[in-house]
């Protein structure tokens, strides 16, 4: 064999193993988030709302930060802004993580929903008592409250384009209006309306959402519809309402959802969805604990299915209304973690979102983005 033979002989044999080692490469290389060219949720949905996401700071450091940057345009802090983790001394805020996520949407273009102003749940224990451990009165308390939305709105102001200013303060209760916590006990309902107030002051370009959850239930749905008219009536500066959209398979059902829709919109107020996930176990309102080998617990082929028909449905209902409805925000950012995980049901893992552990799109996120 002369030399010329040999030196094409050795690369070709070197050219196979790199076709070979390449081909190996990409045979078991993970697929990308979506398929190349199509985009993200926010590409598909660029005309017609914004798609969020709920995140923590810590999130932002690792292997999701690239996930949120391809498929979303919004931004809310899921705890970094609730006022136990912002505000959990009297004299002193933390604004580190709130901090680290307000600039992860500046550096990326990306909307920022502020989440939340007062909230029964998540509120430090020193905001309702004295120096010596007493219960504050009405003029205290409203004082803390008006110092705490000023400094925290105003902190944010021009990045954050829209604030969920009171959380969940309607009762559960069929015959009962306000949700019977310490903001109420103390306050009465005034609180409501001041928190308003206090959040347009400190910001006035932002938008001032009502949120609250099982805003299909019609009987909550008129209470709701109940105090923001009252609001309205008293002048007080509320844009919008906030439909969390914790929902399940089996709820709700097209028919809830469109007269969710229609009822609201009748009070011409901005609509978004802030929270959407569906669980893929039926709604549950009673915490029970799992029982081993308990094998009820399982994201099984027929409970994929019905969570892919329920988001295609809900996400159907979204683009109808879309002349109202001005932004859509999963609460988390896939099934590695859910705040659904243990609850209702401890011990249950669940897997609401549309993407998975891997962060790998499941079949229903084809079922949102091909229509």
């Amino acid at each position: 064999m002369n030399n010329f033979h040999m030196k094409y002989t050795s690369f070709a044999a070197i050219t196979l193993i790199v076709i070979s080692v390449s081909f190996c490469c990409f045979a078991y290389r993970p697929q990308p988030a979506a398929a190349p060219g199509t985009g993200g949720l926010k590409d598909y949905y660029k005309n017609y709302f914004p798609i969020g996401v709920a995140v923590s700071a810590r999130a932002l450091r690792t292997d999701e930060a690239g996930l949120l940057i391809s498929q979303f345009n919004s931004l809310t802090p899921e705890n970094a802004m609730k006022m136990s983790v912002i505000h959990p001394r009297e004299q002193w805020y933390n604004w580190k993580d709130a901090d680290s996520i307000a600039a992860f949407a500046r550096r990326n273009g990306m909307k920022l929903r502020g989440h939340t102003l007062v909230w029964h749940r998540q509120a430090p224990e020193w905001i309702f008592k004295d120096a010596s451990g007493q219960q504050v009165s009405k003029e205290v308390l409203l004082q803390r409250l008006k110092d705490h939305i000023t400094t925290v709105v105003k902190r944010y102001k021009g990045v954050v384009y829209a604030w969920d200013v009171a959380n969940e303060v309607i009762s559960d209760q069929r015959d009962e209006m306000y949700r019977n916590s310490p903001w109420y006990q103390i306050c009465g309902e005034e609180f409501i309306e001041k928190a308003f107030q206090w959040a347009h002051e400190a910001d006035p370009e932002a938008l001032l959402f009502y949120n609250d959850y099982n805003e299909i239930n019609p009987v909550k749905r008129k209470k709701i519809m109940q105090l923001l008219t009252g609001l309205i009536a008293k002048g007080v500066p509320v844009h919008g309402i906030g439909l969390q959209g914790h929902w399940a398979i089996n709820e709700p059902s097209k028919e809830q959802l469109e007269k969710t829709f229609e009822d609201f919109l009748t009070l011409n107020l901005k609509l978004q969805v802030t929270e959407l996930d569906i669980s893929v176990y039926a709604k549950e309102h009673e915490m029970r604990e799992r029982q081993p080998g308990d094998s009820a617990f399982a994201f099984t082929a027929a409970r994929e299915q019905r969570q892919i028909e329920q988001f295609r449905m809900c996400f159907d209902v979204f683009r109808k209304y879309s002349n109202a409805l001005t932004g859509v925000t999963f609460w988390n950012i896939s099934d590695r973690y859910s705040w659904l995980d243990n609850f209702p049901v401890r011990g249950r893992k669940d897997y609401p979102l549309l993407f998975d552990k891997d962060l790998q799109p499941k079949k229903a996120f084809w079922s949102v983005v091909r229509f």
